[in-house]
């Protein structure tokens, strides 16, 4: 099928880059490109966690006290002190 397409300046300088670095011919690199990217998956959408009301429980932007809770809490667990 022929027809005729405007590609913006960025994506005519990608199809000119691939065309230089393989050889190819214009047409070739277009087909080859539009079906690799017709074919490829979307990336997975992240699921929207819920916001909870009140103050967090733990401070997780501290590392070495989150550590250091996580640490008393298994030894409160195993009833060392």
């Amino acid at each position: 099928m022929r027809t005729t397409i405007t590609l913006e300046e960025d994506v005519a300088a990608l199809v000119e880059s691939e065309r230089a670095r393989t050889g190819e011919s214009f047409r070739s690199v277009v087909n080859r490109l539009l079906r690799r990217s017709a074919r490829a998956t979307p990336p997975p959408v992240a699921p929207v966690l819920p916001e909870l009301p009140g103050r967090p429980i733990v401070d997780v932007s501290d590392v070495s006290t989150l550590l250091a809770a996580i640490d008393d809490e298994r030894r409160a667990q195993r009833g060392v002190v």
